[in-house]
């Protein structure tokens, strides 16, 4: 819970507070005094014997009065007892716990961590931290760190799991000139994590008031669909999110024993949560915080940029990154064109990149601004401009600040000249502005900004029997389910299916493939990965054929029964289900057959899917032009494919209790989409 205490209290309490900078409690209280807080301030301190930096000290923190928030530096083994203190004597409304030796550190820790969370909850206080370097809010600046940013109102939000990180992230945001209207260290989130935070942002959020950009640095993701249903809000409201979250390798996955369950991971579910919200996802701290300074510009209205240079190979790479992420450089010439060229040194060029040379003058700069804003067929600017060392680009500078104040179209400042524009480049950032000293991050960020999808608010899904499925999971044991109880789910979830009949006698099996006619394919039955044990054979077209393979088959270890079905054609694709804890259901599809672990060329998104979500889930695989249909191949329905995407999304919401899942492969053509084989593994309690 967010109390107006913790945003904005009238009296802050310090305790461990002290005259030591160079501790967490000292370096607080001189943060507040140097930011002039315009709250009480008390300080605990049980050594003290007189007043410090001039303010009141207490040595016990039974004698402050009454106080909105307690910033605590302090052993970790105090802080129950001072909790307990502030909030049923001295109605504090907020706690900050900076101290270390909590949750992270021990069994005895997390105690302490939990009865403090008890605590603060049974007088509805806010609770940040433990482990965590503090809060800065437009009120107050309760944090141990430094360098302290510029803050603005219409600065970044910007929320961090790590402490640490948000030093190191600061340092580069203020070296591009970006101001904060928040930071919040959560720690250890112990009552509030980075889901609580979205949602405070969210519900407070108003357009045009609001800090637009909000920055993530996430440890973990305690309640996936909390942030979904926040994040997601904050974007369609129109903010913008940028966000990493660390931990992404697939060490640590859990072994899965299906195709589809072995290429999930919780890292792709991250991934997914992320695209659905609308959430660009970054993966280094520069990354982070280029996307962020990226999404406070205006967003240009399409996708055709005008490159301004005065050197080559810069304008060069930048062009290259921008194509690649479909950000256009259109050609420019004409009247317009030839004219602005007439104003430029003998040797520039229009053409797009515009390069107006390294003797180039802040004159001719403003000229190919006034032509890009008013003449050219472009929808924003990117200017890069350093300083070899000819003189100052003072004038640059104050052209750049006037003509992002005056022209519609964005436009976006390279700086390049870290050294020797130093000066100019803290010049115009101390008068709002923003720069980007490499061109190639900088491309690639604006591309993961202008590419970012929308988010996904209402998901409509095919409807299904429930309560046939619901009879067999609730009768199922853990494990692989039969083939005759796959065959009842795949019914009650509307997907077509392949005819089936399971024999284990020879008797049985010369009748049934005569029921089916031939050509059949036969199946053992008992092995997970059938075609790895030989356990697969098609293309059975008369009663010898048929009785050689029983025999063979049979003979598999673990093999129980035969399934036969008829035999059928078209292109092969998957749908695949697999449980990430938290996350739900991750659901997959892609080619099918053996190319999925070949190619793993695989689409994948969490459930529930909406259609929009399935058709980018199919057209956006590598294989589509093979699903679509190529070279004279018919390829397959993609309306069916779609449909059996969300079919499976609507049985896993019906069926929380499948663990994984197959329908591989998805036979089909113009006309029809078959399941030919499906395997469901139940796991309950897990």
């Amino acid at each position: 819970m967010i109390t107006r205490q913790l945003i904005s209290p009238n009296s802050i309490a310090v305790i461990g507070g002290s005259e030591d900078i160079h501790k967490p409690g000292g370096a607080i209280l001189q943060n507040l005094i140097d930011t002039q807080y315009k709250g009480d301030i008390y300080i605990v301190n049980h050594k003290a014997t007189q007043n410090i930096h001039g303010i009141r000290t207490y040595q016990n923190v039974e004698d402050i009065p009454d106080v909105d928030l307690a910033i605590l530096a302090i052993p970790a083994k105090l802080c129950v007892d001072v909790v307990d203190k502030l909030c049923h004597r001295k109605n504090c409304g907020a706690i900050i716990i900076i101290s270390a030796g909590f949750g992270e550190d021990s069994p005895e820790g997390a105690e302490i961590e939990h009865k403090i969370v008890e605590i603060t909850n049974s007088v509805d206080a806010s609770f940040i931290g433990p482990n965590c370097v503090g809060v800065i809010t437009p009120a107050y600046t309760g944090v141990f760190i430094k360098p302290i940013p510029k803050l603005s109102h219409l600065g970044v939000d910007f929320i961090s799991g790590s402490g640490a990180t948000i030093v190191f992230i600061l340092e580069i945001a203020m070296q591009l000139g970006l101001q904060f209207a928040s930071v919040f260290s959560i720690g250890n989130s112990a009552q509030i994590g980075v889901e609580d935070m979205l949602e405070y942002l969210d519900e407070t959020y108003v357009p045009g008031e609001s800090s637009p950009v909000k920055m993530l640095y996430i440890e973990s993701i305690n309640n996936p669909a909390k942030f979904l249903k926040h994040a997601a809000s904050l974007v369609s409201k129109g903010a913008q999110i940028a966000a990493v979250k660390a931990g992404y390798s697939e060490e640590g996955s859990r072994a899965a024993s299906s195709h589809t369950g072995a290429l999930a991971s919780p890292d792709k579910a991250v991934s997914a949560l992320f695209r659905k919200a609308g959430i660009v996802r970054c993966y280094s701290r520069t990354e982070l915080v280029t996307t962020a300074a990226v999404m406070m510009f205006p967003k240009p209205k399409g996708t055709k940029m005008g490159v301004i240079t005065h050197a080559g190979g810069p304008a060069v790479m930048l062009t290259d990154v921008l194509s690649s992420n479909n950000i256009h450089i259109p050609h420019i010439e004409g009247p317009k064109a030839k004219e602005l060229l007439s104003h430029l040194y003998i040797g520039s060029s229009v053409g797009n990149p515009i390069d107006f040379l390294a003797t180039g003058t802040a004159e001719q700069l403003g000229l190919i601004i006034d032509a890009c804003e008013n003449d050219f067929d472009v929808d924003a600017m990117s200017v890069i401009f350093g300083n070899p060392g000819l003189g100052n680009i003072k004038e640059v500078v104050d052209l750049l600040l006037k003509k992002q104040k005056t022209c519609k179209k964005p436009i976006f400042p390279i700086l390049t000249s870290i050294v020797n524009a130093r000066e100019e480049i803290a010049y115009f950032q101390s008068q709002g502005g923003i720069s980007f000293p490499e061109e190639v991050i900088f491309g690639s960020c604006l591309g993961k900004v202008m590419n970012a999808p929308a988010p996904i608010l209402q998901t409509s899904l095919p409807p299904v029997e429930t309560t046939l499925i619901r009879k067999v999971i609730e009768g199922a044991e853990n494990g692989y389910l039969s083939p005759e109880k796959v065959q009842i789910l795949l019914d009650a979830a509307g997907i077509d299916r392949v005819k089936e009949i399971v024999v284990s006698t020879e008797s049985q099996l010369v009748a049934a493939a005569q029921s089916l006619g031939y050509p059949v394919v036969m199946k053992v039955v008992g092995p997970v990965h059938k075609s790895d044990v030989g356990g697969v054979s098609l293309n059975i077209k008369d009663d010898g054929n048929l009785l050689i393979e029983y025999t063979r088959m049979m003979e598999i270890k673990g093999a129980v029964g035969i399934l036969l079905q008829p035999m059928l054609t078209g292109t092969n694709v998957f749908v695949g289900a697999k449980r990430e804890g938290k996350f739900g259901h991750m659901i997959m599809c892609g080619l099918g057959g053996i190319y999925i672990e070949v190619l793993k060329d695989i689409s994948y998104n969490i459930s529930p899917i909406s259609k929009i979500e399935a058709d980018e889930m199919i057209t956006h695989l590598k294989s589509y032009p093979l699903i679509h249909g190529t070279r004279g191949e018919e390829g397959i329905n993609e309306s069916l494919f779609n449909d059996t995407v969300r079919r499976v999304s609507a049985l896993c919401l019906a069926a929380p209790e499948i663990f994984e899942m197959d329908i591989n492969p998805l036979m089909g053509d113009k006309k029809r989409l078959t399941a030919v084989d499906a395997r469901i593994r139940i796991e309950k309690d897990v």
